[in-house]
């Protein structure tokens, strides 16, 4: 037998199989065809429908066509009839083998009642939902059997978990407009989670109390940009925000009948910089007390050493969880994010620092301005605060007065657009240190040693921007052997009982 009546049969053979597969899809032809008749009959009930269903949606190729042409008339106002359609499709050669425009006047016929239309809709929508399951599947199998080095295995994963979560957010048809008093009740039940805390906080406590006045809490849905130079401390406040939230964590009925954090959070900390060996290091640091230095060199006393114990024990339980994959795509980070909220829960999610982050184009003001909006996107999707440490520019140094502002921000216009809070670190002990004169120059030591003892121990934290609040600054303590910050005592409250550190 030859090679071309071979691939004739192979040919013949795999047509038959396609057909067989198309046939066993789940499919109503009858609920299509009842749909279509009402829209043509009424063409209100689109507007019904439209946010549920698109033509890919429809099984049937002439009724995928009929949707297609009746939506773009009725989109411009225009009458769609099976009179008006049958200009636009009296030549199409599928509809033809259905019986021409009379099959038009039949849909018409057997149209369903204006009610039951947008379940007819749902129908549709679901059935086209399996059917794209199915075919996202039988794509997995292929390219799991397709063994290629360009196509690892963990790859296959993320890329697969992304299409299905697509395909899950596809057809909403919740998104929207919504109605002014679903938005106000909304609002209210925010303003009440405020004031039954207390007031002042409707959001995510950080442990900072001052921090929380000026923010009202870390809230959902927002994306917090914590900018700053090298050494200032922006990984040390994140982690030590990260170790108040998961310390806090209590689980309970919420206000909507669900469970769920009514203390603190679960805390999700991306770590591209550090390792979580680093990072639990520092926790424990300052858990426990004892020099981050003196961890790192083993150079502990025998009661200090149990201390560290005992706060690594007390620390098991806390809702923490960190990934330390360097230079992590953000379309992963989304992934893993989506993961640990459906699997363990997620409150808060933290990511150090936004420029190890990597996107996908190769202009890096653009790559900077993806990796912005799709953590915002995050922080959208999740319904959860989203705290990305950034660098700043060098520019700050030039400057005499060494306090950052918003143009200080690396690759600024897509960062500072795309975040609702901006905050930087600023150790004004930092620089000053560097500033010390010679020891034989008496008057400038003494205002330097001056300087020295009133900044020391203390941090700002500069709210450049504030969507929904006030700027200004937060004053913080810092006692840099823990790597720790903590409220700052008024000078009114030193020697009261109310003092808070």
């Amino acid at each position: 037998m030859s090679g071309a009546i071979m691939n004739e049969i192979a040919s013949i053979n795999q047509t038959q199989v396609d057909v067989a597969t198309a046939e066993s899809m789940p499919n109503s032809i009858e609920a299509e065809q009842q749909l279509l008749g009402a829209i043509l009959t009424n063409n209100d009930i689109y507007d019904r429908v439209a946010s549920i269903i698109q033509p890919r949606h429809f099984f049937d190729p002439v009724h995928q066509r009929i949707y297609e042409v009746a939506a773009a008339r009725i989109a411009k106002n225009n009458l769609a009839s099976p009179v008006t359609l049958k200009a636009f499709l009296e030549d199409d050669e599928g509809l033809k083998e259905l019986g021409g425009p009379a099959y038009l006047a039949r849909l018409a016929g057997a149209a369903v009642s204006a009610f039951a239309a947008r379940d007819y809709a749902q129908i549709i929508y679901d059935l086209a939902i399996r059917r794209e399951l199915m075919g996202l599947g039988r794509d997995i199998a292929a390219k799991a059997a397709r063994v290629d080095v360009a196509s690892e295995p963990a790859e296959q994963i993320v890329e697969a978990e992304q299409e299905l979560y697509k395909l899950a957010e596809k057809g909403s048809s919740d998104s929207g407009f919504q109605s002014f008093l679903r938005a106000i009740t909304e609002a209210v039940n925010v303003a009440n989670a405020a004031y039954e805390r207390g007031g002042g906080m409707a959001g995510v406590s950080t442990g900072l109390t001052d921090m929380d006045k000026m923010l009202g809490g870390l809230h959902k849905s927002d994306l917090l940009i914590l900018a700053g130079r090298p050494s200032m401390g922006k990984t040390s406040l994140a982690t030590n925000i990260a170790f108040n939230i998961a310390k806090a964590y209590r689980q309970g009925k919420l206000a909507d009948g669900t469970n769920g954090a009514i203390d603190g959070g679960v805390v999700g900390f991306f770590s591209l910089e550090m390792s979580a060996e680093q990072l639990a290091g520092r926790i424990l640091s300052e858990a426990s007390e004892i020099s981050s230095h003196k961890i790192r060199q083993g150079d502990m006393e025998e009661f200090e050493f149990r201390r560290f114990v005992e706060a690594a024990k007390d620390l098991e339980a806390c809702p923490l969880y960190i990934d330390d994959t360097a230079a992590i795509p953000i379309a992963q980070l989304s992934a893993r994010a989506r993961r640990l909220k459906r699997t363990h829960g997620l409150d808060v999610l933290i990511i150090d620092y936004l420029q190890l982050v990597r996107g996908t184009s190769e202009n890096r003001v653009q790559e900077i301005g993806e990796i912005s909006m799709g953590l915002k996107a995050i922080a959208k999707e999740l319904q959860i605060p989203v705290i990305a440490l950034s660098q700043l520019s060098r520019q700050v140094e030039n400057r005499e007065d060494k306090r950052p502002q918003l143009s200080d921000l690396r690759e600024s216009g897509s960062i500072e657009q795309d975040a609702d809070v901006v905050m930087f670190v600023y150790r004004g002990e930092y620089y000053k240190e560097r500033e010390k004169p010679d020891d034989d120059n008496l008057e400038a030591m003494a205002a330097w040693q001056d300087d020295m003892a009133r900044l020391h121990g203390k941090a700002e934290v500069i709210i450049g921007k504030q969507r929904h609040g006030p700027i200004g600054t937060v004053e913080l303590s810092f006692e840099a052997q823990f790597t720790r910050f903590g409220n700052l005592a008024k000078s009114w409250q030193v020697g009261s009982d109310d003092a808070s550190f």
